[in-house]
């Protein structure tokens, strides 16, 4: 079999999904253009700002990507190619699009909230104080993980800093124009033109400018930008600096197809399925963690509930943004299959053990996009830096998404000093930067890291949960919810189950109790959702 051939097919799926699975669940939500969106009923010009569609999407995509649908999907082709096509193609169109699509709605329908927020509303305030403690810790451990991982791939490439650095100046002078062009379309397409051919340029500037420093010069310059970015208008930098970097992945993606296309490249990986790995694990429920970007990520989440609902001009973007964002990650990640399913298994395992999945990935898409004619370490290079660019993207849309988190945690407690952090942006993401520098001293963050797959899952099963509570509430039949739901609680408790158990028998007893706990948080937040549902079972039902 040809990797042309599952290209194709694949792309034809993810857009057949789209056109008619996309339209289902995008009619059962009940959105509608008749409402205002948040972003205009709440326009503050920081947080709140409507915005075209495809900056949207550029925004909402390079926030969820990041090297998630890379790195997971290489990893999950030890069980065998077979089963992590299946599991991309099946997640990310019934299980992926309908959480993306669902936060993004409830969000909308809950004045642009996250998630925490419309947990208080639908499941009752103690649920709503367990997610936003468990959100906002996995988000800072996210910050502090994914600074120290750019701050060494600067160290070790100045060149990728140098093109970052650039990108930003970029990004700055694009949000800057991009105000005065406002919604006119002809001038803010030359205005992209502009900003993209800048952007490319960079990536060859970057490399002929090293900007070399030390680690933690680095570490502390990264949370410099994170709180700006945070604090910021998101018109400004956050937003024009994602949708500018998306066109890095959407390059990327298109070369590495046409590439493939131009070389037609065999299958020579057997189709063996392999149910357990010496390493990983059993391939249930493990290939459904290790698979989360590209499948169902409960990242996502806190992405389409925190930023993204805030910046939608109207309800109908949401489709586009949140059901056929995720389909295009999901392509991502057939692609990352792609790249290493034309090497035999023996060579595939023994390359991904001495070189990563991001080398491997970057080698083996780079080799199908110099068949263009690119040269084949440019092309190494390029692939390379795009995955860093997406980290770093991840980074500040994290801090972002944690100073909400913080603010939404206190907004309702009466207390002088709660109210004055709610409403403060600066304080809120100072405590969130310190919290990151502390972690990240510390050095626990690599500790903690390896249950993150575990957690990321807990938290896309719960953000189902609310989904379907809210949904169920309004009377609107949940079952394209409640499926997902229920096979998430099963992966997440199954993998967390066993996460606990093997740790402790390596006397790894901080994750042990860990995963524990969050083995106890999925049950208390199921039980108040139960519990919640009987008591509205009583009172009549409301309108959508």
């Amino acid at each position: 079999m040809s990797l042309s051939l599952l290209l194709l097919v694949s792309a034809v799926i993810l857009i057949l999904a789209y056109r008619f699975y996309g339209r289902f669940v995008y009619t059962k939500f009940g959105l509608s253009d008749s409402r205002k969106a948040p972003s205009h009923t709440l326009r503050d010009g920081v947080d709140y700002e409507p915005s075209k569609p495809i900056v949207v999407l550029g925004h909402h995509f390079a926030s969820i990507a990041g090297a998630g649908p890379i790195v997971g999907p290489i990893i999950a082709v030890t069980f065998g190619w077979i089963p992590a096509v299946i599991w991309i193609l099946v997640g990310g169109i019934f299980f992926g699009a309908v959480h993306d699509l669902g936060s993004m709605a409830a969000s909308l329908r809950t004045e642009g909230k996250s998630i925490g927020v419309i947990i208080r509303n639908q499941i009752g305030s103690k649920g709503k104080q367990l997610f936003v403690l468990f959100s906002f810790s996995t988000l800072i451990l996210v910050i502090g993980v994914f600074s120290d991982i750019i701050a060494k791939t600067f160290v070790a490439n100045p060149g990728v800093a140098s093109a970052s650095i650039f990108f930003i100046g970029l990004a700055i002078a694009f949000g800057m124009v991009n105000r005065r062009v406002g919604q006119k379309t002809v001038p803010f397409l030359i205005l992209t033109l502009i900003g993209v051919v800048l952007m490319y340029y960079f990536v060859y500037l970057g490399t002929q400018l090293p900007f070399e420093l030390d680690y933690k010069i680095w570490i502390f310059l990264l949370l410099g930008y994170a709180f700006l970015a945070s604090v910021t208008p998101v018109s400004l930098l956050l937003q024009p600096r994602d949708y500018l970097n998306s066109y890095l992945l959407y390059g990327m993606m298109l070369a590495a197809v046409l590439g493939v296309f131009v070389a037609n490249p065999q299958i020579e990986m057997s189709q063996e399925i392999h149910t357990s790995d010496h390493n990983l694990g059993y391939l249930f429920p493990v290939l459904f963690v290790t698979i989360a970007c590209g499948a169902i990520s409960g990242f996502h989440s806190l992405v389409a509930s925190g930023t993204t609902s805030k910046q939608l001009d109207k309800e109908s973007d949401a489709k586009v943004v949140g059901f056929g964002g995720m389909l295009i990650e999901s392509f991502l990640a057939i692609i990352s299959v792609g790249a290493v399913v034309v090497l035999s298994r023996t060579e595939y395992v023994d390359r991904l053990g001495t070189e990563g999945p991001v080398s491997l990935f970057s080698t083996g898409l780079g080799g199908m996009i110099s068949t263009l004619g690119i040269p084949e370490q440019f092309a190494v290079g390029f692939v390379a830096l795009t995955v860093s660019a997406f980290a770093l993207t991840t980074l500040d849309t994290c801090t972002r998404l944690a100073r909400f988190t913080l603010q939404e945690y206190f907004e309702d407690m009466p207390q002088p000093a709660a109210k004055v952090l709610a409403k403060n942006r600066y304080l809120s993401t100072l405590i969130v930067v310190i919290l990151s520098v502390l972690l990240l001293l510390s050095g626990e963050f690599s500790t903690l890291w390896p249950i993150f797959g575990s957690a990321n899952q807990l938290l896309a099963a719960l953000a189902l949960l609310t989904i379907a509570v809210w949904l169920i509430k309004k009377n609107i039949p949940a079952t394209f919810v409640t499926i997902p739901m229920f096979f998430m609680f099963t992966v997440t408790l199954a993998s967390l189950g066993l996460f606990a158990w093997k740790n402790y028998q390596e006397e790894g007893y901080v994750l042990a109790l860990i995963a524990a706990l969050l083995f106890v948080l999925a049950i208390s937040l199921i039980f108040l959702a139960f519990k919640s549902l009987k008591a509205e079972a009583k009172e009549p039902a409301k309108v959508l």
